[in-house]
């Protein structure tokens, strides 16, 4: 979305989970189900621990690999990996980009990796590189001057896929079977037709997410209704849900998804503009995202990323402009932790978190027993 150009990018915040056992008191909800409460008496509210960048750029989009390996990318053309742990970051930006915003990577290892840079016509382009930064190839230019792309993920290392906001009437998806090698664009009919005005977001590099081989969530607002997409078949063929986040205005909208599985997940947003009131910024699925339901005690502002905390059944932390919340209860409640700014926020199964936010901000997440 265009209007995307007016939210600053973000500057990515590695962050490890502390991994403990649940204390003996703690209340943990039965498998399968939602818990009324998840209380953890004894554990401590999680905090950020900043990480200096060595950047001034806004960093929104962000690929934790693994404890060690991080990537992050965003405004001036800028791409950062660390592999200590954030200890040190190497910008390894492109060259001749300094004029693109990379809003989303997305990373396999330390020495690959794929980044967007959004924008209308021409500078929506997709980069990718094999060797940790040293060199990268240009592997997509849009040529369409109606497209403006937003984010891309990956199901796996060779299957991926980048959403743009509606051309003709139709969001449209690009797809990749070779790591990001090589793009098409696929078929428009087998996706419902957009509302007026309605678009994704480039906030966080979560407007498109993943969970399993084949299912993929497209996120979207700026229209009256702020709605959230989902393919069964990899991008073929998609459905369409209302949500309750705030909607009707070209600033608000959905923002930011998550899955922890095929039918669980998490929806954020709002209204991004500063000192706009967001209420319902926070909804939740149980269905696949057929049906969404507002948490009953949403985060208390506009939100642009939120992840599953690994290996802590419904916990999850949302990030935003304002600051950060968590909750141990898959999205129904949240609490604020922290009032820093951040715009995106990811995960790894090796219990390693990140944070990235404006003006190079990166930190990483510590929570555990007190």
């Amino acid at each position: 979305m265009r209007l995307r150009f007016a939210i600053s990018a973000l500057s990515a915040a590695a962050c490890v989970l502390a991994a403990a056992p649940a204390p003996a008191h703690a209340v943990v909800p039965s498998p399968g189900g939602e818990a009324p409460g998840w209380e953890l008496p004894g554990w401590e509210l999680p905090r950020w621990e900043l990480k200096e960048t060595g950047v001034t750029a806004r960093l929104r989009g962000l690929a934790p690999v693994s404890r060690d390996v991080v990537w992050a990318s965003g405004s001036e053309g800028t791409v950062l990996r660390t592999v200590d742990g954030g200890r040190s970051w190497e910008n390894v930006s492109p060259p001749g980009t300094g004029a693109l915003q990379f809003r989303d990577v997305e990373a396999f290892d330390a020495h690959r990796a794929v980044v967007l840079s959004i924008g209308a016509g021409a500078d929506s382009r997709i980069y990718r590189t094999e060797d940790g930064g040293r060199t990268w190839t240009e592997t997509f230019r849009n040529d369409e001057p109606q497209a403006f792309y937003d984010c891309v993920a990956f199901f796996d290392r060779r299957r991926g896929l980048a959403m743009s906001d509606p051309v003709d009437g139709r969001f449209r998806i690009l797809a990749t079977e070779d790591g990001g090698r090589s793009w098409q664009v696929l078929p428009a009919d087998g996706m419902p037709p957009a509302l007026p005005g309605e678009a994704g977001f480039a906030a966080s590099g979560q407007c498109l997410v993943t969970a399993g081989g084949r299912d993929v969530w497209l996120a979207a607002g700026g229209a009256e209704r702020a709605r959230v997409f989902h393919s069964r078949d990899r991008g073929r063929t998609w459905t369409v849900a209302d949500t309750p986040i705030p909607a009707g205005d070209p600033a608000r909208g959905v923002f930011a998804l998550a899955f922890r599985d095929p039918r669980h997940g998490l929806a954020v947003g709002g209204d991004y503009r500063p000192g706009e009131p967001s209420p319902s910024a926070g909804a939740v699925t149980r269905d696949g995202g057929r049906t969404w339901r507002t948490a009953s005690t949403p985060p208390p502002a506009y939100r642009s990323g939120v992840t599953w905390l690994p290996h802590l059944p419904f916990a999850a932390v949302a990030v935003g402009p304002t600051g950060s919340d968590i909750t141990y209860t898959g999205g129904r409640t949240w609490r604020t932790f922290d009032t820093g700014s951040y715009d995106t926020v990811s995960c790894t199964r090796d219990l390693s978190c990140w944070a990235a936010g404006e003006q190079g901000r990166v930190a990483r997440l510590r929570i555990g027993h007190r």
